[in-house]
């Protein structure tokens, strides 16, 4: 699969769009925010637009940062600490089945 680099949040959404995803939204995180262990019923697939995170999941921790991208299944357990100037994310979800 070729990696696509999207410059605009537009460019990502209808990418995402074209890709089956339901919905796709900009997630903005406060500076030093910790998210415990939990789990979503949708998939997401996503990029980091700006700040930094630390994502674990499967028992990895993956310190993600602008241009990054990661993807979680549904109901996948992971948990979520975000850096010093917070984060943004573009998140692309898929809500059915």
């Amino acid at each position: 699969m070729t990696e696509h680099t999207h410059t605009t949040f537009e460019e990502f959404e209808s990418a995402s769009l074209a890709l089956g995803f339901d919905e796709v939204l900009v997630r903005e995180w406060s500076p030093l925010q910790v998210v415990p262990d939990h789990q979503h019923d949708f998939g997401v697939s996503a990029i980091v637009v700006s700040g930094e995170m630390w994502l674990t999941a499967a028992g990895e921790t993956r310190h993600l940062v602008p241009g990054d991208r990661f993807t979680l299944e549904r109901n996948e357990p992971h948990a979520e600490r975000y850096g010093p100037d917070g984060a943004t994310y573009w998140a692309a979800r898929r809500t059915r089945a």
